[in-house]
C-alpha cells in the first residue's frame, strides 16, 4: 500500500486542469482544514474531494469492488475510510464550508476534451 499515491492522482489532476481553465484558482491538499481537502478554493468557500471509487467505497459503483483475499482486513479498512469521510465532511459543513465530493468514475477516461457533465456541475455547485 505504501505505493499508492494519496495526492496528485490522475483524477484529482484531471479536475484541477478543468477548474484551472474556467477560471478558478485554487490551494491543493489544505492541511488546516479537516479531510485535508484536495483543492480548497478560498473565494467560493469550497473544499473539493477527489475520492477514488474502491478506497471510499462509492455506493453502486461498478468500481467500488470488494476484496476477495484477507476480506476482513479489507472491509475494516473500507469502513475506517468512509466513516472517517463522513466525520469529516460533517466538520467542514459546521465550519461553513461548501463540500463538492468527485468520483473517480465520473471524471471518466476522456483524453481529449473535458467531461461536459463534470464541467457543468462545477460551475453550477461553485457559482
Amino acid at each position: 500500500m505504501a505505493a499508492i499515491k494519496g495526492t496528485n492522482t490522475i483524477p484529482e489532476m484531471a479536475v484541477r486542469r478543468m477548474l484551472y481553465s474556467l477560471g478558478y484558482r485554487y490551494r491543493l491538499h489544505k492541511k488546516n482544514l479537516p479531510g485535508k481537502p484536495d483543492i480548497f478554493i478560498k473565494n467560493r468557500n469550497a473544499a473539493i474531494f477527489v475520492n477514488g471509487c474502491f478506497w471510499h467505497q462509492h455506493p453502486n459503483c461498478r468500481f467500488a469492488t470488494k476484496p476477495k483475499s484477507n476480506r476482513r482486513f479489507w472491509m475494516q479498512k473500507l469502513k475506517k475510510n468512509i466513516k472517517r469521510d463522513r466525520e469529516n465532511l460533517i466538520s467542514l459543513k459546521e465550519l461553513g464550508y461548501k463540500i463538492i465530493s468527485i468520483w473517480e468514475c465520473e471524471i471518466g477516461k476522456q483524453s481529449i476534451g473535458m467531461n461536459q457533465r463534470l464541467v457543468k456541475r462545477l460551475i453550477r455547485s461553485l457559482g
